[in-house]
């Protein structure tokens, strides 16, 4: 990883060490608590997922690569130090299972029989990541507190050597231009939302955020 400050950028296109354009940052893997980088998923292009292939009916073509992996970062460019065989060795993001039959499954399954009808069972979508991280998505909620109050929502992760310094907020009322919001005011959260502590005081302190 190149040591000085980048922006991982969603939709930036990412490349293997040997140059194979593989696909577009799709969302980035942290610690629930520390907020640490632990790995990025890439969405594959249809050519190298195999989805261009007539008759591929892949559920999904999202990949999990680690963060060790990302030799380095520019707004529209990520690179990676695996090779594209290599990435076509990891294993997929999210995985679906078929969800247990429960109480009025078997009387839909019966009357789609009758009326030869498709009955689609339930899918349980399961993502390769710990219970102790999170996804940070673009377009995520980030919110006051526990106020119920919107802030705006997730438009890039500002890092420094593979550190993450901040995340640029989209502000909804408050700003008209994108804010830099530091790792200090970030507060526990959940997949759903970005939770950040600033009172008042700090609010009327923010600065636009315009990267070089």
């Amino acid at each position: 990883m190149s040591t000085h400050i980048e922006e991982f950028h969603f939709g930036a296109a990412v490349y293997t060490a040997d140059g194979k354009h593989i696909g577009s940052l799709r969302r980035l893997i942290v610690d629930g608590e520390s907020f640490d980088l632990h790995a990025l998923v890439v969405k594959e292009t249809r050519m190298f997922s195999g989805h261009h292939i007539a008759g591929t009916g892949l559920l999904e073509d999202d990949i999990a690569v680690p963060i060790a992996a990302v030799s380095s970062v520019t707004h529209e460019r990520v690179e990676l130090s695996l090779s594209a065989a290599e990435a076509r060795r990891t294993a997929p993001y999210l995985t679906y299972q078929y969800a247990p039959l429960c109480r009025g499954d078997l009387g839909r399954m019966a009357v789609a029989f009758a009326g030869q009808s498709a009955h689609m069972p339930r899918l349980i979508e399961q993502a390769d990541k710990r219970a102790d991280e999170l996804e940070i998505n673009p377009g995520e909620n980030v919110m006051l507190g526990r106020t119920g109050r919107k802030l705006g929502t997730v438009r890039d992760l500002v890092i420094d050597d593979g550190e993450l310094v901040g995340v640029v907020v989209h502000p909804e009322g408050f700003f008209k231009d994108d804010v830099l919001l530091q790792i200090r005011f970030l507060d526990r959260s959940d997949d759903l939302a970005l939770f950040v502590h600033l009172t008042d005081e700090d609010l009327r302190h923010l600065q636009p955020y315009h990267p070089e």
